[in-house]
């Protein structure tokens, strides 16, 4: 695969990546915590505080900031790949906490594939 379309596959899945973790992530910083937990996708919450919630919700919103706002200001682009890790990390806390329940990780496979592919992909952003 040459690298232009490389770039557009990445950004692809970035801009998936993005999506998938901004729309919840919101969900768990704006929604309150009573509505949340009696959501039947959401029953994990109930083992968690609301401020821990918020926290989870918060660290995916600014990893979609981290990696999407360095290309649109022109710098910081050595945020992309760290941002990327750190949503990969925060998808490996969701994949523990739903087999510990005997739920399916499946969405969250998905998104840690996004997450450690676009780290992958991003990773030479590191020596610029």
């Amino acid at each position: 695969m040459n690298s232009k379309t490389m770039n557009i596959v990445t950004w692809v899945i970035q801009g998936l990546l993005s999506v998938g973790m901004l729309l919840p992530g919101l969900m768990k910083t704006m929604m309150p915590y009573e509505e949340l937990v009696s959501d039947p996708n959401m029953g994990w919450a109930g083992d968690f505080s609301p401020m821990q919630i918020m926290i989870i919700g918060a660290l995916e919103i600014l990893g979609v900031i981290g990696l999407n706002l360095p290309f649109l200001l022109k710098k910081y682009k050595k945020v992309v790949p760290i941002a990327s890790a750190g949503l990969a990390l925060t998808m490996i806390g969701a994949i523990v906490t739903h087999v510990g329940r005997g739920e399916n990780p499946g969405p969250v496979f998905v998104l840690l594939a996004f997450a450690i592919f676009v780290t992958y992909a991003r990773k030479d952003l590191l020596k610029s």
